[in-house]
This record gives structure tokens, sequence and C-alpha cells, in this order.
């Protein structure tokens, strides 16, 4: 790994079928970077999240997190890979784009899920953090409520939270300002400015011109299943 970096993707190709959605894709993202990723509908910047996050596994390159790399293959299907996966899911978190919280789980469970549940964080010490989290992000008010009884902000929020349960370096973000109107954009941008200052490292897609101008510390351009600057 390029040792200012802290994520690299390197010619990364991924089919689904018959249809090449990634065709040697490449990016590096510095520690405390604030990366955007734009691009046409389609051409497959959520796939790069879901390559990063080990979700969806690619034909050919490697994925690399700090020390941990990822490479071609279905990981989960050796020890080694699914100890690279472990490991790598305590490095990065995922923020979907519609934030995917549990239906029947509070605000405040949803938050404790991961910690307790797949990493064994004990309950009590996973309570104390989520709490922290929500209180960080404004909406520890909110700790009780189920996610249909929270506005799209809070669920950002929650979200967001939940995401950062577990410490990650990396944050990935899908669409982070689609439900969002401009007053909440601008909230959110300075919220995830403030997690850049605090040393994370966020990689975010987006369709929002704006956002990637006022907040972005670099864009990158997504077409034909590769990356530009």
């Amino acid at each position: 790994m390029n040792t200012n970096a802290i994520l690299e993707l390197r010619d990364v190709h991924l089919r689904r079928g018959p249809q090449a959605v990634l065709r040697g894709a490449s990016l590096t993202v510095g520690q405390g970077e604030l990366v955007v990723i734009m691009g046409p509908s389609g051409s497959g910047k959520t796939t790069i999240l879901r390559a990063i996050a080990g979700l969806e596994p690619f034909q050919a390159g490697q994925v690399a997190v700090e020390d941990v790399s990822l490479s071609a293959g279905d990981l989960s299907a050796t020890p080694g890979g699914r100890a690279a996966l472990s490991r790598l899911r305590r490095k990065v978190g995922l923020v979907f784009q519609f934030h995917c919280l549990f239906e029947h789980l509070s605000a405040l469970d949803n938050v404790c899920l991961a910690p307790v549940h797949v990493h064994g964080v004990a309950r009590d010490a996973a309570g104390r953090r989520a709490h922290e989290l929500l209180k960080a992000l404004g909406v520890e008010h909110r700790a009780e409520a189920l996610p249909r009884e929270l506005s799209g902000g809070e669920a950002q929020r929650v979200a967001i939270a939940r995401a950062l349960a577990v410490d990650p370096k990396v944050l990935l973000m899908d669409e982070p300002t689609a439900a969002l109107d401009q007053q909440r954009r601008e909230e959110l941008g300075v919220l995830l400015r403030g997690l850049v200052g605090q040393g994370r490292t966020l990689l975010v897609v987006t369709h929002d011109e704006d956002f990637a101008a006022s907040f972005a510390t670099r864009v990158l351009r997504l077409a034909d299943g590769r990356v530009s600057a």
C-alpha cells in the first residue's frame, strides 16, 4: 500500500453475469480525507463501496485498508479469507443510502447490534458507547425511538452512529444527502467535516454537486468502470 494511503483499490474488475461493472477501478484515499465519488446512475459507485466493505466479491484486483488486503475471489470460502473479512469489518463502516435500520429495534439497539452480536462487546459497554455516539450526533433524545418514528435526518444520524459503533478508521457513505433538504444537507456536511477532523477517513458516493463542492477534499469521477480525478 502507498504509505500515505489508508484505503486503496488496485485495478479492480467486477462482473455480474455478462455485465462488467468495474473495469480496472483504482483509487487511493489518504487518512483524514473526505473523498467524493460521482458518476452516472448505474456506473458502479455503490458497487465500489460494497467491494471495499467486503460485501461483494470481485474477479480481479485488490482492496487494501491499512494492513488488511482483500484479493479477488469468494473471500468467505477459506479460513484466511474469513479472517481477512473479519479484520476488514473492524476498519470499515458503511452507511447505506436507505439507512437499513432494523425496524423492530430502537435507535439505541440498532447501534448496539454489531458490537454485541458480531464483536462480542458486553451489552453495558456497547450501550454506553451507543449513547455517546447518539449524543455526539445530536440524536440521543431519540435513543428509544423506532426507525419509523425518526425523521430522515434523524435516521441518517442513527445510521452513522451504527457505522461508527465499532470505531472504524474508514467510513463509507452511499448518497447520504438524498433524503435531506438544504438545511439538513449543510448540517450533515458540517458533521462529516467534524468526523474528518477527528482523524476519520470518508469515502462518499453522491450525485449532489453542491455538497461535493462544499465539503469534499477531492472529487473522483466514475465512468465506464474506471475512476478518474
